[in-house]
């Protein structure tokens, strides 16, 4: 593995010495690369300019990157605006497109032209425009003596102008975002565009294979992708959808690469890598362990299986339910994930060493001490006093609204209490009433909420009596404390159950059904709840701030010489390194790269996880593998790197040292969840799916020929 080293050499030309983090890791602001990273990159292979990567006057490598709604990243590959990402990130758009007579969740999708390519509301594509280091400005007003209320108060006024002065009257959306818990602050310009219409989906026995059983897991089998197109107006300007709009004309089309590469070969990552906590302290991350990670594994723990026992029983259930499922699933194992990992690589008690030597600095110098004190014993005494039980609490609650439609109905249907002056309701008010709930409740499924609600019961049960919903008071005294039969009363009575209670309700509305009605009651015990704990919680992160951003402070004060990547927030980053395998464990290695074999292994006809379609399979057993084949024969299916990664690089694409497409980034490795808080050189990897697999079930597989002649594929 590669070793952390001083750039000498470069650093005359810099002026200042450099040392860097071993290359595999940092998500690194594309505007730094210059200064702090080619060199490396350069001896890793890359074989771009600077000005090829990263250029706001010209075309660059950067304008092919897209951040897909708030949650993906996706590429562009053809001077038609066409896009790649992956099937999961695409898969909300390919669900809300389906029906039991158009399952393109079973069956896949392919539009055939221009015209058949679908809409999708709210969905947005952002370009970067240009990125700048404006801390001196925001941070103009403020000193070390600072109020944190004027200090507030002082860098919201200085963002608010940043915003207004570079927006051009709206043609830019602008962010200006803290950095190293805002020591820094920099500026990002964006272009968005809001017409984004899907183009190809393989079905999810391709897209998901392997599904929950395979996620974060390797070796894999998974052909994670799907295509988008962006429209513009006739005049390539951001437009909401119409049918007159045009595809998109980039400044920058990927060049696609089946050539094929080896182990060692360079690679690298572009993307809006969500949010990571590189900089948590030992305490931080003990008082996450017992508290943040528990909450979420233990609801879901209980949530999830009812849901997926609908869905395997009820196609309707699982084409409706199939995307929230998909988030849930991935969450819970990530979390379940990242605590062991945590735990076993004892990642708090390499975090105290580095504190204990960061103490130590700071006590060699009475100016330190003055200027920083002591911000360890500070975030030591705020987790130590940390509510524990309230916080757990929040997550239990904010988990259940979030996750049954029905429970948290009623927020969306205000006014449905007559008010004082009300004593029926207008047909304008009704007819407005039931809309609304027929667009929240949508694809719900009664049977499944049900379920859902009496989960979440049985989760809050959990809870010391303090922290439990005051709908128990009720289920203890009219049911006895029995939750099933308080559920199924509920979910009969109900108004917001289903439309005639609703519609009986409208007709005749009562102030004495409303305030009786069980579902409201436990909806209202539950939001009681939210603004009863949710002080902890921001107790908690408030009271964190000064001493954290004083540690980071001091942490590259001590670090001066190193150049210090800032945590992920959604924000351009990229992230170099080489193919290459691994050890999980003593006497076991992976190899880099997986084939058409792995998938006929696995198989297991029936099964949603496993299922192998026929035409795959066929072209598999005829090895009818066309020009995506390796030069050895096989069929690549994925592969990995030691990229640097977290949630919101999914669609990202992989590029070779020419910045060619070789893959598209899709998971991480189970051994490493805990790489959101340390990354391990040894142990993290990420899994992409090759671009030729890609290109193979495009081509071989749909017979979506058009949208290959589109691409630039260099052989």
């Amino acid at each position: 593995m590669k070793k952390s080293f001083l750039i000498s050499l470069f650093a005359i030309f810099i002026m200042k010495v450099v040392a860097i983090t071993p290359p595999d890791e940092g998500m690194w602001l594309p505007m730094f690369l210059k200064d702090y990273n080619y060199a490396e990159m350069q001896r890793l292979g890359l074989k771009m300019t600077p000005e090829q990567l990263y250029d706001i006057n010209n075309s660059s490598l950067k304008d092919a990157i897209v951040q897909l709604g708030n949650f993906c990243t996706g590429e562009i590959i053809s001077s038609d605006g066409l896009m790649l990402t992956n099937h999961h990130c695409g898969y909300g758009s390919i669900a809300d497109h389906s029906t039991e007579a158009h399952d393109y969740l079973k069956d896949g999708f392919w539009a055939k032209t221009f015209e058949e390519e679908l809409p999708n509301e709210g969905l947005t594509a952002t370009f970067l425009v240009r990125m700048e280091d404006v801390t001196k400005i925001v941070l103009a007003d403020v000193t070390n003596e600072t109020k944190k209320s004027d200090r507030e108060a002082f860098i919201e006024k200085a963002i608010k102008k940043l915003i207004a002065d570079n927006s051009e009257n709206g043609k830019y959306t602008v962010s200006v975002k803290p950095f190293y818990e805002g020591n820094e602050y920099y500026m990002f310009v964006y272009i968005v565009y809001k017409d984004v219409r899907l183009v190809g989906a393989p079905p999810s026995s391709i897209g998901k294979f392997g599904d929950e059983t395979d996620n974060w897991v390797w070796p894999r089998h998974t052909g994670d992708f799907s295509l988008f197109r962006i429209y513009t107006d006739a005049n390539g300007n951001p437009a909401e959808y119409n049918t007159a709009n045009i595809p998109l004309k980039p400044k920058y089309v990927l060049p696609i690469s089946i050539k094929g590469f080896e182990a060692g070969d360079y690679a690298m990552i572009w993307g809006f890598p969500g949010t990571t906590d590189r900089f948590m302290t030992s305490y931080e991350i003990n008082n996450m362990l017992r508290v943040d990670n528990a909450a979420f594994t233990e609801a879901f723990d209980l949530i999830l299986p009812v849901i997926r026992e609908e869905m395997n029983a009820r196609d309707i259930v699982r084409i409706n339910y199939a995307s929230d499922y998909a988030s849930m699933a991935n969450t819970w194992k990530n979390k379940k994930g990242e605590t062991a990992s945590l735990i076993k690589l004892k990642i708090a008690d390499k975090k105290a060493k580095q504190e204990a030597q960061l103490l130590q600095w700071i006590n060699q110098d009475p100016k330190r001490v003055e200027l920083y004190g002591n911000p360890l014993k500070q975030i030591e005494k705020i987790c130590a006093e940390n509510d524990t039980m309230g916080m757990k609490c929040f997550y239990y609650v904010n988990l259940i609204l979030q996750n049954s439609k029905t429970l948290f109905v009623p927020y969306s249907l205000t006014g449905l209490n007559l008010t004082e002056n009300e004593k029926t309701f207008s047909e304008d008010k009704k007819s407005s009433l039931m809309e609304t709930y027929q667009e929240e409740m949508k694809g719900t499924d009664l049977i499944t909420e049900g379920k859902i609600i009496l989960a979440s019961l049985q989760l809050m049960s959990t809870l010391p009596p303090q922290y439990q919903p005051s709908v128990f008071e009720i289920i203890n005294k009219k049911y006895k404390g029995n939750i099933e039969a308080f559920v199924d009363d509920a979910m009969n009575k109900s108004i917001v159950a289903n439309e005639r209670n609703l519609k009986k309700y409208l007709d005749k509305p009562s102030t004495k059904i409303f305030s009786n009605d069980p579902l409201i009651n436990y909806y209202n015990s539950l939001l009681t709840l939210v603004f009863q704990t949710r002080g902890a919680y921001f107790s908690f992160t408030q009271k964190l701030e000064t001493p954290r951003r004083k540690y980071l402070a001091a942490l590259k004060e001590m670090e001066k010489d190193k150049a210090m990547y800032p945590d992920a927030n959604s924000t351009m980053r990229c992230t170099y390194g080489s193919v290459i395998g691994y050890y999980p464990v003593d006497g076991v290695y992976y190899k880099f790269y997986t084939t058409q074999d792995g998938i006929l292994e696995k198989e297991i006809p029936g099964d949603p996880e496993f299922d192998v379609p026929t035409k795959l399979k066929e072209l598999i057993l005829n090895q009818d593998y066309g020009r995506y084949a390796a030069k050895e024969g096989y069929l690549p299916v994925c592969f990995l790197t030691n990229n640097d990664i977290t949630g919101g690089n999914s669609g990202s694409p992989v590029l070779n040292a020419k910045g060619e497409l070789i893959g598209c980034a899709f998971d991480g490795n189970i051994e490493a969840l805990s790489s959101n808080i340390a990354y391990d050189n040894d142990l993290q990897r990420c899994i992409n799916v090759d671009i030729r697999y890609v290109l193979f079930i495009i081509d071989k597989y749909a017979g979506a020929q058009r949208l290959i002649q589109e691409m630039n594929i260099i052989e």
